[in-house]
């Protein structure tokens, strides 16, 4: 069974970093694209970028700033945040979708969701 559990959420003062982590399991990490979203308290869900065959990309709200990767052998994917900002702040979630399925930030083409991480960038 897909399975996919984030991690590395916490507490950042503004312009800090932090860097997530989606452990997955039960499929093989390469046959599938990883997303990350978030979803901040009365706001809708957004992308935040994917990482594909051909490498990570970011949403254009956080290119520059945020790096998606992956280990292979550790089967985790990474979100690397850097200069947060207070409306960084959400629950961050990990997404899993074949490749076939649809575009890199089209939400509804990701069948499998982690439960989320929660990021607060506040002072």
């Amino acid at each position: 069974q897909l399975r996919l559990v984030e991690s590395g959420g916490g507490l950042v003062q503004p312009g800090g970093s932090l860097r997530l982590s989606c452990a997955a399991s039960g499929f093989t990490l390469n046959n599938y694209a990883i997303g990350w979203f978030r979803q901040a308290p009365g706001k809708e869900r957004e992308g935040v970028g994917c990482i594909e065959y051909s490498g990570g990309t970011a949403a254009d709200s956080v290119k520059g700033r945020f790096i998606i990767s992956r280990d292979m052998a550790k089967a985790t994917v990474y979100l690397q945040m850097n200069s947060l900002k207070p409306e960084d702040t959400a629950l961050y979630y990990c997404a899993a979708r074949a490749y076939y399925a649809g575009a890199c930030l089209a939400e509804r083409a990701y069948s499998s969701w982690g439960q989320g991480t929660q990021v607060t960038v506040s002072s």
